[in-house]
């Protein structure tokens, strides 16, 4: 009896430790703070700020519409603007199912400004639960604050769109893996655009570059492989890989010009660049027609800080049409 003793009491130690762990996982994270006490002065400018930065850099109209697929980039649907509702599952490889929020008053009207900042910046909702970093938030939270109150002035003006949102249903461990995802947020402040190899960093870190220009291994990019491309992406016409953006003269872009850098954004944003596809034509997770109305300046800015970025010779096989 002795003998059973000793490792019975481990066995109940064990246990323990684990029960413990996992309910602090589930009910003590995340723990990022309260949300601040702020109230944004929404000015013309700084709308307009924001609706430059929330269509065109960090792309948040991209992802809380519903983009048409069966167009060129999947341009967002003029109706669903804001309205939300498009689905990341398992027939993307996501283990679950993720549906993007209303942004328009409809369903933030009773969001404070500073539920929405403390959202955008770590990631965690007005009730204190933790959104998929699908939603880019470790990168918003290391922008300026001023940003991130010119895009919530932004976001309050958008018309009001009805909706109902699937609730989201992640697979195990996922559900309870993504409490332990938002963090305090980092923020700094922006650069000035004079600086321009800094203010290129600033903006390639607010429009996520790093999250798509990466390969991935179980949901986290692979170490030392940063911008170097090949995350798999699978569309309705077949599996499309990102490139590598890193200055590699061979596989990367080392050897791009500036003028091409731009022109390979401005060529999609013309109103033509969404026409229909083809059957297992090439198609590409990129939304060029949103990036492709950012400044040039600005584009200049993030091709002078790729230049700088460590080149990685990884060559990519742009996509493989589905059979």
């Amino acid at each position: 009896m002795k003998k059973l003793r000793k490792p019975l009491i481990y066995i109940l130690l064990i246990l323990f430790i684990v029960v413990g762990s996992l309910s602090y996982v589930k009910f003590a994270l995340p723990n990022v703070g309260d949300a601040p006490d702020i109230k944004i002065d929404a000015t013309a400018e700084r709308i307009e700020r924001g609706r430059y930065l929330a269509n065109n850099v960090t792309l948040c109209i991209d992802c809380h519409s519903q983009r048409d697929w069966t167009k060129f980039a999947g341009p967002p649907l003029a109706h669903s603007i804001g309205k939300g509702g498009e689905k990341f599952d398992e027939s993307i490889g996501f283990p679950g199912a993720v549906y993007s929020a209303n942004i328009t008053p409809f369903n933030l009207k009773n969001w404070t400004d500073g539920e929405l900042f403390r959202l955008i910046t770590t990631g965690v909702t007005k009730d204190g639960r933790a959104l998929m970093n699908i939603m880019p938030y470790p990168a918003y939270g290391r922008m300026d604050k001023e940003d991130i109150y010119d895009i919530i002035a932004y976001i309050r003006t958008l018309p009001e769109q009805a909706s109902d949102i699937p609730e989201r249903r992640l697979n195990v461990p996922l559900n309870l893996i993504v409490n332990t995802i938002p963090v305090p947020a980092a923020l700094t402040t922006k650069p000035s655009p004079s600086d321009t190899i800094k203010y290129g960093g600033y903006l390639v870190n607010a429009a996520a570059c790093v999250d798509c220009h990466t390969k991935q291994d179980k949901g986290s990019n692979v170490k030392g492989m940063e911008f170097a491309g090949g995350r798999d992406f699978l569309m309705p016409t077949g599996t499309v890989y990102s490139l590598n953006i890193t200055a590699d003269k061979a596989t990367g872009i080392g050897n791009w010009t500036r003028e091409q850098f731009i022109n390979k954004f401005k060529m999609h944003a013309q109103p033509d660049s969404g026409s229909e596809l083809a059957k297992n034509q090439f198609q590409t997770v990129m939304p060029w027609t949103m990036y492709g109305k950012m400044k040039e300046t600005d584009l200049a800015a993030m091709y002078a800080y790729l230049q700088t970025i460590n080149p990685i010779k990884n060559q990519v096989e742009r996509f493989v049409a589905k059979k």
